[in-house]
């Protein structure tokens, strides 16, 4: 399969020639053979125009075929490794009667009513027995299908906190639950019901940065909107973590955070008439990632004295994505900062594995593009951010490090643009300098593809629409050592 839109380190290499369809995604020019007696090459002394000639195709030929011999010797694509399922289905499970309260409703609770309860973003709640019994065959497809819940990291391919995937048995339980008519079961045997905390997860913020206005929220929207939040500081500080609020839950589908130390997010939302301003998943915003936000997310603290530092006169932008619920709402969100209790040691960076160079025919319906780049330095990996549009397939993340060793990050085979997230790693990931990252991500331009949202099929570049692409693979590490730190941050200074 051609390397279509092949991207190397660019931050080494610098842009490549513009592709060629027959070199498989690189464009090697001619070398320039001439005509008749060898025009354009110094003629030489001891062979003939005819024989110099023959020397030179038959050097050609031998340089075409070393290049086709390093361009093949890529890396080949890491598999899943095998999952070992530590909630298997029981051998004696269809002995066994399954009822709401003793079987159904814990798995709903712990795994769907985090966004399935009255005020939150799912369209209903999933609480009570009435509420789960009315839909069990509708539960039962959407989570056998793995639609529900939205969990997206395929498994063997990097361990996530938070995971949301269903093992073996919960998808036994809700499917065997739906075929014996929804039982109820002993209310009696009901666990307790589980409770939503309404204040800030990590305690009261050092700093509470809220929307300078409500937004409204159109009935049928499917909204990505920035917000300037200014910082009011009048020095730079160190902040520890983020945790962000929304206001009105129903219509929030995600959101995240970035740091704007100059005025450019500033004029645009001059610029733009409404609240705030236009933009498309943030890959248009290019300044430094504070996090990001969906719901079910637990925030988190950093290790002692790791990190951000804002700088005074910075604004926190609030990347929104809303949807709406059949009715007008509004929204006014809020961000809360918790400055470190100690000086910042080493502070959070982030790898940007990127490309403008998107260029997809249409009725292409595997258009791959493969991106690489070395560390210079040792880090530890902490989060990943991935992103596309609508004609992203999938995406596959891996490290080979310097002893030639294959770290799985991550890889999502059914991507959803309406599902994206950032994925926190159940440990931090060790990448020692030398290690290389490659990430692959596939295209689907046909007219097969339910996404395109062009029909028929048009060419689909690099842009900023929805109806563009876009490829971003976001790697949240932390440096080993404050060097390492600069040195990081020299190679990709933009970060998220």
């Amino acid at each position: 399969m051609a390397w279509i839109g092949e991207s190397r380190d660019l931050s080494e290499t610098g842009p490549s020639p513009r592709p060629s369809p027959r070199e498989g995604g690189r464009h090697f020019p001619p070398l320039p053979l001439g005509e008749g007696r060898g025009e354009g090459l110094p003629r030489s002394r001891f062979l003939p125009p005819r024989r110099l000639r023959l020397a030179l195709l038959l050097a050609s030929l031998a340089i075409a075929g070393l290049i086709s011999h390093w361009r093949t010797v890529e890396p080949p694509e890491p598999g899943a490794l095998p999952v070992t399922e530590s909630d298997p289905v029981p051998a004696n499970a269809a002995a066994r009667p399954v009822t709401y309260t003793n079987d159904v409703a814990p798995i709903l609770w712990n795994r769907c009513a985090g966004c399935h309860h009255p005020g939150e973003v799912a369209p209903f709640s999933l609480l009570s027995y009435r509420d789960a019994a009315k839909r069990a065959d509708f539960l039962r497809d959407v989570t056998e299908s793995r639609r529900m819940p939205p969990w997206k990291p395929k498994a063997g391919f990097g361990a996530f906190l938070d995971e949301a995937r269903l093992s073996p048995r919960e998808l036994d339980v809700l499917a065997r639950w739906a075929e014996a008519g929804a039982p109820e079961g002993d209310p009696a045997d009901l666990p307790t019901p589980p409770t939503f905390p309404d204040g800030w997860r990590l305690g009261t913020p050092d700093l509470v940065l809220t929307m300078p206005e409500p937004y409204d929220v159109s009935p049928g929207a499917d909204i990505y909107r920035a917000f300037v939040l200014p910082i009011p500081l009048d020095r730079d500080r160190d902040v520890a973590a983020v945790e962000f609020r929304p206001d009105d839950r129903r219509v929030v589908h995600h959101a995240r955070m970035y740091v704007d130390a100059s005025a450019d997010s500033r004029r645009r939302d001059a610029a733009d008439p409404g609240p705030g301003f236009a933009t498309l998943g943030g890959n248009d915003i290019p300044r430094p990632g504070l996090g990001a936000w969906i719901p079910g997310v637990t925030p988190r603290m950093p290790p002692p004295g790791v990190g951000h530092v804002i700088k005074a006169g910075s604004d926190l932008i609030l990347l929104m994505h809303y949807h709406g619920t059949g009715k007008p709402e509004a929204d006014r969100s809020r961000v809360g900062l918790y400055f470190s209790k100690t000086p910042i040691a080493r502070a959070m960076a982030s790898i940007p594995l990127s490309t403008a160079r998107i260029d997809i025919p249409p009725g292409e319906a595997r258009h791959r593009i493969a991106l690489r780049a070395t560390l210079p330095a040792d880090v530890h990996a902490y989060s990943v951010l991935p992103h596309g549009h609508f004609l992203l397939r999938t995406i596959k993340l891996w490290a080979v490090l310097p002893d030639g060793s294959v770290l799985r990050l991550l890889w999502i085979d059914d991507w959803d643009f309406n599902w994206q997230g950032q994925y926190h790693f159940r440990e931090p990931v060790a990448l020692p300098k030398g290690t290389t990252l490659h990430v692959v991500a596939s295209y689907d331009n046909s007219s097969s593809n339910p996404s395109n949202p062009h029909h028929p099929p048009v060419r689909v570049r690099f842009g900023p629409a929805s109806t563009d692409e876009m490829l971003g693979c976001h790697l949240e590490i932390l440096p080993d050592t404050p060097e390492a730190g600069r040195t990081v941050r020299a190679k990709w200074p933009a970060g998220l």
